[in-house]
C-alpha cells in the first residue's frame, strides 16, 4: 500500500534512496526535505510546499546583506582608484585612466554581451595593463607601487559586478536598498575632498550597475544567464531537494518549487500544471531549463510558440493547445501528448518514439519527415486532413492528405492511413548526397543485422540535393541502433575517395543497382512508381513487392541507360547556350562527349551508365563553374572518365573524341 504523508509536516526528513513509488505529499511542507535518488514514480506533490526551512532562509538573507554591503564598499574603491586621475604623480594618474578605461569597456561589454563576455575582457585587459604598469615602474622611480595598486584594482574589478550582480539576484529589492545605503555612506566619508567624491559616485554608479545586471537576471535574460543561475543554485542551498530522483508520472500540482533541486531527475510524464515559482527551482539540464517550456507546462497554453529542436523527451503536455506551435525537430518521445489540440502544428522531423497521442486532434498538422514507430499511440486521435510538407508562399496547401479537398478523413481513417510506414527505418541524407556511398553503406547494415529483414521501400527526393531512404524493418528491430551504425558507416565512406569506394564495390551488383536507383532519385524531379502504400505520389521512387536481394529491393527497370541518358539531356538543357558559336561552351562541350559515348562499340552498359553519370556531374557543376566545390567536383568527374575510357582501342572514336574534349571542358571549370 502507498504511504500517505497528506498534510504533514515533513521539513528537513530524510527520505534519500527510499522507494516512496505511489506516495501522497499532497498539501504536506516538505520544505528541506531529502528526497535525494529516491523512487518517486506517481507520487503526488499536489499543492506541496517546498523549498527552504525558516533557518537557512535568514542565514541566506544575510548572506546577501554581506554581499550587497560588500558590493557598495569594492566599488567605493574602485572608484578611489579612478580618482588618483587627478593626483600630481604621473605613475598614478596612468593608474587611474587605465582603471577608468577598463570600467568603461566593462560596463558596455557587460550590458551588451553579458558578465562572462565583461568578465574575460577585463582579465585580459588587467593583464596587459599590469605588464605595462611593471614596464613602466621600471623606468620611474616609486612605480611600483603604483602597479601593485592597478594589480589590485583589476582583482577587485570582477568581484565588484560578480558580488554586486549576485547579492541583487538573490536578495532583490532589499538587498539594493542596503547596497545603495553603504555606497552613500562611504561617499560621505570621502566626501572631505574632491577626488573622494568620485569613489562615492562610482560607489552610486557601481551599485545602480549592479542593480540593472540583477534586475535582467531575474527577468530571465540568456545575457544575463551566469548571474541567474548562480543566484538560483546558492538560493537551492538547504532547500529541497530531489536530486537524482524518479518523478515519472509525479503530480506537482499547484506546487510551491522554489529553491528546489531538480538536477539529473527523471521527469518523464510528470505534471506541473499551475506550479508556483517553477522559475525559481535549479533545473540541471532537464526540460525545465527552458523558460518558454515552464511556462507552457504551468499554463497548459503554448499556441503558436516555437519549440524548435529542443529536447522535450518525456514531457507532459496531456490537453495542452499547441495549435500552431513549431516542433520542428524536437524530440517528443515518450511524451504525454492525450488529447492535446496539436492543430496546424508544424511537425516536421519530431520525433515521437513511445508518445501517447491519444485523442489528440491533428487536423491541418504539418508531419513532413515525422518520427512515429509501432510504440507511438494513435487511438482515437482526431485528424480531418493534414499536409505532408511544410508550407510555402508558393503552395499553402502542399500534398494535403486527403487529396480531395473536398474530402476528410473519417473516424480512425487518419491511423490506418498512417500505420504503413510504422515499420519503416528512415534514413534521412541532407547534405552533399554520395549515392555509392549510401549503397555501400546499406549493403553493410543488411548483411549486419540478417534479423532485421530490412528492405527498401522507398526513396524520396527533398529539395535539390536531398533524399529520404525508406526502408522496412522486421516487427521489433532497434531502428534507433540501426540508424545510428549505418550513419557512421555512411560518414566514413563518404569521407573515401571514389577510387577507394570503386575498390569496396567492384562489381557488385547490389550495390551499382542500388547507387543507381538513388542516382536516379536525386536526378529526377518526380519519378513515381505505384505501389500499395499511401506514399506513392511523393516525390521519390516509391519500391514495393519487389525482390529482396540481400536487403536491397531491387527494380533495374529504374535505373536503364536510356533513363539516365535523358536525366543528362535535362541537366544540359538547363545551362546556357555558348556566346559565340565557334567557341563551345559547357553545354556543348559535353553534348558531344555524350553523343560519343552513347554510340561507342567499345564501351559496355554499365561502363556506358557510369560515364553518363559523371557527364551528368559535370552538367550540375557546369552551373555555377567558377566555384571552388563545383571545380573540385568536376575534377573528380573527369579523372573519373579517363579511368573508365582507360583500355580502350586507340582506334575508337570515343578515344578521339575525349582526349580533345576532356581538356577543354577542363579549361573551361578552370583546371587548366
Amino acid at each position: 500500500m502507498a504511504l500517505d504523508f497528506s498534510g504533514q509536516n515533513l521539513r528537513g526528513r530524510n527520505f534519500k534512496g527510499q522507494d516512496l513509488a505511489g506516495a501522497n505529499f499532497s498539501y504536506a511542507d516538505i520544505r528541506g526535505a531529502n528526497f535525494t535518488n529516491a523512487n518517486l514514480t506517481g507520487a503526488n506533490f499536489s499543492y506541496a510546499k517546498a523549498g527552504l526551512q525558516r533557518r537557512w532562509a535568514i542565514f541566506l538573507v544575510l548572506v546577501s546583506w554581506l554581499l550587497s554591503g560588500l558590493s557598495g564598499l569594492l566599488w567605493a574603491v574602485n572608484g578611489y582608484l579612478v580618482s588618483l586621475i587627478f593626483n600630481s604623480r604621473l605613475e598614478n594618474q596612468i593608474i587611474g585612466w587605465t582603471v577608468l578605461i577598463v570600467l568603461i569597456g566593462f560596463f558596455f561589454l557587460t550590458i551588451r554581451q553579458g558578465l562572462a563576455a565583461g568578465l574575460g575582457a577585463g582579465a585580459f585587459a588587467g593583464a596587459f595593463t599590469v605588464a605595462f604598469a611593471v614596464a613602466f615602474a621600471v623606468a620611474v622611480a616609486g612605480a611600483f607601487a603604483g602597479a601593485g595598486a592597478l594589480a589590485f584594482a583589476f582583482a577587485f574589478a570582477g568581484a565588484f559586478a560578480v558580488a554586486g550582480a549576485f547579492a541583487g539576484a538573490f536578495a532583490g529589492a532589499f538587498a539594493f536598498a542596503v547596497a545603495g545605503a553603504v555606497a552613500f555612506a562611504v561617499a560621505g566619508t570621502f566626501a572631505v575632498a574632491g577626488a573622494f567624491a568620485i569613489a562615492g559616485a562610482f560607489a552610486v554608479v557601481g551599485t545602480l550597475f549592479s542593480i540593472y545586471i540583477s534586475w535582467q537576471a531575474i527577468k530571465g535574460d540568456q545575457k544575463h544567464s551566469l548571474v541567474r543561475n548562480i543566484a538560483i543554485a546558492f538560493a537551492a542551498t538547504g532547500g529541497t531537494s530531489f536530486r537524482g530522483a524518479n518523478l515519472t508520472n509525479a503530480d506537482f500540482t499547484q506546487a510551491t518549487l522554489k529553491s528546489t533541486d531538480l538536477r539529473n531527475t527523471i521527469l518523464i510524464c510528470s505534471r506541473w500544471h499551475k506550479a508556483k515559482m517553477l522559475d525559481r527551482v535549479r533545473p540541471g539540464s532537464t526540460y525545465l531549463q527552458y523558460s518558454q517550456v515552464r511556462e507552457l507546462l504551468v499554463t497548459g497554453q503554448g499556441q503558436d510558440k516555437n519549440f524548435y529542436r529542443e529536447n522535450l523527451r518525456g514531457i507532459n503536455l496531456q490537453k495542452a493547445n499547441l495549435a500552431d506551435a513549431s516542433f520542428i525537430g524536437t524530440d517528443l518521445s515518450e511524451a504525454n501528448l492525450q488529447d492535446a489540440d496539436l492543430s496546424r502544428a508544424k511537425l516536421k522531423q519530431t520525433q515521437l518514439d513511445g508518445t501517447d497521442l491519444t485523442g489528440a486532434t491533428l487536423t491541418g498538422a504539418y508531419i513532413e519527415d515525422w518520427g512515429i514507430t509501432n510504440t507511438t499511440k494513435l487511438h482515437g486521435v482526431r485528424c480531418e486532413y493534414v499536409f505532408m510538407r511544410l508550407p510555402t508562399k508558393e503552395d499553402p496547401d502542399p500534398l494535403r492528405k486527403p487529396d480531395n479537398k473536398q474530402e476528410i478523413f473519417a473516424d480512425g481513417d487518419f491511423a490506418d492511413f498512417i500505420k504503413p510506414i510504422f515499420d519503416t527505418l528512415d534514413l534521412y541524407h541532407n547534405q552533399g548526397v554520395d549515392p555509392r556511398a549510401i549503397a555501400i553503406a546499406f549493403k553493410n547494415l543488411a548483411e549486419n543485422h540478417p534479423e532485421a529483414e530490412l528492405e527498401i521501400v522507398a526513396m524520396e527526393k527533398r529539395g535539390d540535393d536531398k533524399i529520404l531512404l525508406r526502408a522496412k524493418t522486421a516487427a521489433g528491430s532497434d531502428k534507433s541502433q540501426l540508424s545510428a551504425e549505418y550513419f557512421d558507416d555512411y560518414n566514413q565512406l563518404k569521407a573515401l575517395s571514389q577510387s577507394q569506394q570503386l575498390l569496396l564495390v567492384e562489381k557488385d551488383q547490389r550495390i551499382i543497382s542500388l547507387e543507381n536507383m538513388v542516382d536516379t532519385a536525386l536526378k529526377q524531379p518526380k519519378f513515381y512508381t505505384q505501389g500499395d502504400t499511401n506514399m506513392s505520389d511523393i516525390s521519390g521512387i516509391n519500391i514495393q513487392d519487389s525482390s529482396n536481394v540481400s536487403g536491397i529491393a531491387g527494380n533495374n527497370s529504374i535505373a536503364n541507360l536510356g533513363t539516365i541518358s535523358g536525366n543528362v539531356s535535362i541537366a544540359l538543357n538547363q545551362l546556357p547556350d555558348a556566346t559565340d558559336a565557334e567557341k563551345p561552351g559547357i553545354k556543348e562541350l559535353l553534348s558531344q562527349l555524350q553523343d560519343a559515348i552513347v554510340q561507342s562499340t567499345y564501351l559496355s552498359e554499365e561502363d556506358k551508365a557510369e560515364a553518363l553519370e559523371q557527364v551528368n556531374t559535370l552538367a550540375e557543376a557546369g552551373k555555377t563553374p567558377q566555384e571552388s566545390t563545383k571545380q573540385k567536383t568536376a575534377k573528380t568527374a573527369i579523372t573519373m572518365l579517363k579511368g573508365i575510357f582507360t583500355g580502350l582501342p586507340a582506334v575508337a572514336s570515343l578515344v578521339e573524341a575525349t582526349n580533345k574534349l576532356l581538356p577543354a571542358i577542363s579549361k573551361l571549370f578552370g583546371l587548366g
